[in-house]
């Protein structure tokens, strides 16, 4: 998996194209005009989910579809980054919000971020685990030690799930252990139960 890829594509079990989506579509476009119509599965290297690219027409044509739609208009500060939304709260809560500095948005900010803090090791280690195993799952489902690898992550096992892992297909068993790499980041099993 390369360092701050959009997603992945294989064909079979080689590493057709990796980066930005964009990029990736037009690869796998040239891969099927080349080689025919062998099977090419992209997956977000965020999620480990399989991504349905449409890739009907010009590269033009495939880009435009691509390209990210505009947001719609919403109440706020957008310039800003600012988008008002609805908060439901008991008349307890709203109390204490507004007795806080800088009322009820700034210590709703607060309270948020510092969640966040708290918490963005183990959303890392959960978001890795469910990535790699949504990708294994989909391309090494039947490979030798799956079920194993899988229970290895989850326990957070870098050492036993690296070893399981090591017979598996290059390609797809390097791009599995980047895409699993957080959730063995030290601290990682601790963090993620």
């Amino acid at each position: 998996m390369e360092s701050g890829s959009d997603c992945t594509a294989f064909q079979g079990e080689r590493r057709l194209a990796s980066g930005a989506i964009r990029e990736v579509a037009l690869a796998v476009k040239a891969a099927h005009q080349r080689e025919g119509g062998a099977p090419v599965h992209v997956f977000d290297d965020r999620t480990g989910r399989v991504i349905d690219l449409d890739l009907r027409g010009s590269d033009a044509e495939i880009l435009a579809r691509l390209a990210p739609a505009p947001p719609p208009r919403q109440a706020g500060r957008p310039k800003l980054g600012v988008v008002a939304r609805e908060v439901t709260l008991l008349p307890r809560h709203w109390d204490w919000l507004a007795a806080q500095p800088g009322g009820a948005s700034a210590a709703l900010r607060r309270l948020v971020d510092a969640a966040r803090a708290e918490g963005g090791g183990r959303e890392r280690v959960r978001q890795a685990r469910e990535a790699a195993d949504r990708f294994m799952g989909a391309m090494l489902g039947d490979a030798p030690g799956y079920e194993e690898a899988s229970r290895a992550l989850y326990a957070g096992d870098g050492a036993r799930f690296r070893a399981l892992t090591e017979s598996w297909p290059e390609a797809l068993r390097d791009h599995a252990r980047g895409l699993a790499a957080p959730a063995f980041a030290r601290g990682g099993a601790d963090a993620g139960g």
